[in-house]
């Protein structure tokens, strides 16, 4: 049975670490949550690390430059994990070959920098479909537009048994009051058709052990029963958390806000009946982060 809380600071002298989703927890995609920056301040003034922990299909650096864009404040964290460099690393190391057909934003086209950290990488480059062997995916060109107008691209990819190599598993994400398809929702697509889909970002364990690597370099090395990862999304930020035996803080205000009739706080029989319906028990739910 999860515990219904009211504010971080309830549990947080239990953790001297945590890994924070960023969007949908931290800000909306427009602006910060202020609650949500004044409770990982707290946080980390009480001596804690916190590490945002993030699907984003970017290097964590262009991340940090979107944050400071929209007006979070760097005093409430200390590094970032992000999908991106999980997949990155992969991709340099040839998950997908040379020849790769590229889906997303020309703001993502930053993926492609060289990686220090690769020994060895291979020589990735953009190509045409029909030259692929592989396809990168950092999300759809129309973020509103169904998955399914990528079937036919698909349906060539997999006859020719390219894999896809996903950034971002998220199927969805709330922009401001609009709701957007990310790259998970095409990698599921894919699978669905009958190609293969990797993953790095939540809730699969490579961000999860880069998120550890982060909190070494801090000097912070934390025992995992000491971090607590915070987030909104049931199937990535819960599921990751709980595949890893990490206790989990799961914020209901988010993408299930109707599902668990979330105002200030989770309605608990909605929020019961949503958690059972998922067969996923967090440790601790909360309306927002503050």
């Amino acid at each position: 049975m999860t515990r219904i809380i009211h504010h971080l600071s309830e549990i947080s002298d239990q953790y001297d670490a945590v890994f924070c989703d960023v969007w949908g927890c931290l800000h909306n995609g427009r602006e910060p949550f202020a609650e949500a920056v004044a409770a990982l301040q707290g946080f980390r003034e009480r001596g804690g690390a916190v590490v945002l922990v993030t699907n984003a299909p970017r290097a964590w650096g262009e991340v940090a430059k979107q944050l400071d864009g929209i007006g979070v404040p760097r005093d409430c964290w200390d590094a970032i994990a992000t999908s991106g460099d999980s997949a990155r690393v992969a991709m340099f190391q040839g998950a997908v070959g040379e020849k790769v057909w590229f889906m997303g934003y020309d703001r993502d086209l930053t993926i492609f920098e060289p990686m220090k950290i690769v020994e060895n990488p291979v020589n990735v480059r953009r190509v045409p479909l029909e030259e692929a062997d592989g396809i990168v995916c950092c999300g759809p060109e129309d973020p509103y537009a169904d998955p399914a107008v990528y079937r036919s691209e698909f349906l060539y990819a997999k006859t020719k048994g390219m894999k896809l190599l996903c950034f971002n598993p998220d199927i969805i994400v709330d922009v401001g009051d609009k709701r957007q398809w990310c790259a998970g929702a095409l990698a599921q697509l894919y699978i669905e058709m009958g190609g293969v889909s990797l993953y790095f970002g939540k809730p699969h364990p490579p961000i999860y052990d880069l998120a550890r690597r982060r909190l070494t370099a801090l000097d912070k090395p934390v025992p995992d029963n000491r971090i607590l990862c915070i987030g909104d999304g049931i199937a990535t930020d819960v599921a990751g958390a709980m595949g890893e035996d990490l206790d989990v803080l799961f914020v209901t205000g988010g993408i299930a806000a109707e599902e668990t009739k979330t105002e200030e706080h989770p309605n608990p029989d909605a929020l019961i009946d949503y958690l059972r319906a998922q067969d996923y028990a967090p440790a601790y739910s909360i309306g927002f982060l503050r």
